[in-house]
């Protein structure tokens, strides 16, 4: 039974600055190493601003079961992950290493997603748990590229 997708959470890698991931280490990771049965999100934008496609989705407000990832535990079912390649320092201290073609690519894949679902809210992963990650603000970040306040996740939402 598909659920009305009403979250995009962003994500970091949590790899150092400077580091590309791939659609393959994503896959090693999540499937391999923590024994899940898919990625942890659907898209991982590389540093050059590229976008690697994980997991396959359409672009109906729907969420059908093998739309589905395991990014943010208790929100899987309503929510898109995204996830970009950095979000740690070199010591492995959580920090905004998006690259400016990240940063662009993200704006963009935001902008996207609210043009084809006008309701969705977008979040943070550490908005809905105890991680540091995505290892920025979000909320802040999107009121800094013009998203309206409706598309902000917030948890009195």
């Amino acid at each position: 039974m598909a659920n009305k997708r009403r979250l995009l959470v962003i994500h970091c890698s949590d790899t150092p600055m400077g580091r590309e991931v791939t659609k393959e280490d994503i896959i090693e990771w999540h499937i391999k190493g923590n024994g899940w049965s898919k990625p942890g999100y659907s898209d991982l934008i590389k540093l050059d601003g590229s976008i690697d496609n994980l997991q396959p989705f359409d672009q109906d407000d729907k969420w059908e079961p093998w739309e589905m990832t395991n990014g943010a535990k208790g929100f899987n079912g309503v929510a898109q992950h995204v996830c970009y390649a950095g979000g740690a320092d070199r010591n492995m201290k959580p920090r905004d290493t998006r690259t400016e073609a990240q940063k662009k690519t993200l704006a963009a894949y935001v902008r996207i997603a609210i043009a084809r679902q006008p309701d969705i809210q977008i979040a943070g992963h550490n908005q809905l748990s105890t991680k540091a990650c995505p290892s920025f603000d979000v909320p802040q970040w999107l009121r800094s590229i013009g998203i309206e306040e409706k598309n902000i996740y917030s948890d009195k939402s």
